[in-house]
């Protein structure tokens, strides 16, 4: 028995030491610098290629997420996982079929800021005055967003509950096309980014009129936050994190995890986040079950009050 128990443990540890072996797929629900900026260091560290799927569809891209969750728990197949994807569809959507508590976590990758810009032909120069304006102009008003159950989506639901004001929500299949519907007036409102946002505010094509961080973001420390701008708890981000299909062996996702901590502390990448308005939050498995835990919570008192819910 000894011996059988020595030649199963050993087994296990060659099982786990050779991954990965193969490529592995990182499924992103659209486009995405930052997967391909992260993939190409963790690619190095893991000794393997990893392939960057698009693979668009579903709202809040459900479609991506259901076809990871559906995968082989073996580490090969991982989902770039958002706040809209993870952590706003399945609490919108009665049949995502999951919540962020379905998938194994892997790896904290980054929190990007966001900002609530207007068409410049908007006259309002603050929150306070587009809310005066709103009011005095019921759904006259038209807010952008990357498609319904995005995280613009309920950022403007939000925005309509908390000030109390109509607006036209108008969504957008990605937030490519929404900034160009503000650009060209067809929208006069959108949250997103910052990284998208704020070369348009520099050259006076759109208006900034607050960030939804806790704090001034450094990228525009001219800009006050939601916060100061009246609406205290009024503090979303779009972060991003790694996943695996339920039940992918904790062993691989520390290997995993490891290789994006270790992306994610070079300088280049350290580099291209900031300029994206991105901040590297890397955390284990651990660290990472926690963290979405607590984003659920927030999320789900956000969606009770926007009173979004999709079939």
């Amino acid at each position: 028995m000894p011996a059988l128990l020595a030649w199963l443990a050993l087994l296990i540890l060659q099982s786990a030491q050779a991954f990965p072996d193969r490529p592995i797929k990182l499924v992103v629900p659209s486009p995405d610098i930052m997967a391909r900026l992260l993939t190409d260091k963790m690619a190095a560290a893991l000794g393997q290629p990893i392939i960057v799927e698009n693979r668009a569809g579903g709202g809040g891209g459900t479609v991506s997420a259901r076809s990871v969750m559906a995968a082989e728990p073996d580490g090969y197949t991982l989902l770039m996982g958002s706040t809209s994807t993870l952590l706003i569809a399945p609490l919108i959507y009665r049949n995502a079929g999951y919540g962020p508590e379905t998938f194994a976590p892997v790896a904290g990758v980054s929190e990007t800021v966001e900002v609530l810009t207007v068409h410049p032909s908007v006259p309002v120069r603050s929150v306070a005055e587009l809310v005066v304006l709103a009011k005095s102009q019921p759904g006259m008003l038209r807010y952008g967003s990357a498609g319904i159950g995005t995280l613009p989506h309920l950022e403007g639901e939000l925005l309509k509950a908390r000030a109390d004001i109509e607006m036209m929500h108008v969504p957008y299949r990605g937030g490519g096309p929404a900034l160009v519907g503000l650009l060209g007036g067809e929208v006069q409102i959108f949250f997103s980014a910052a990284s998208q946002m704020l070369p348009y505010i520099r050259d006076g094509r759109l208006r900034g009129l607050a960030v939804t961080s806790e704090r001034r973001s450094p990228l525009a420390p001219e800009l006050p936050t939601m916060v100061e701008s009246g609406f205290d708890g009024f503090v979303t981000a779009s972060i991003n994190f790694i996943v695996a299909p339920p039940g992918t062996p904790i062993s691989i996702r520390e290997q995993l995890s490891d290789a994006v901590a270790g992306a994610l502390a070079s300088a280049q990448v350290k580099d291209a986040f900031s300029r994206m308005g991105a901040k590297a939050e890397p955390a284990s498995p651990k660290e990472l079950s926690s963290y979405v835990a607590q984003q659920q919570l927030r999320w789900a008192k956000i969606v009770e009050t926007t009173r979004i819910s999709i079939d």
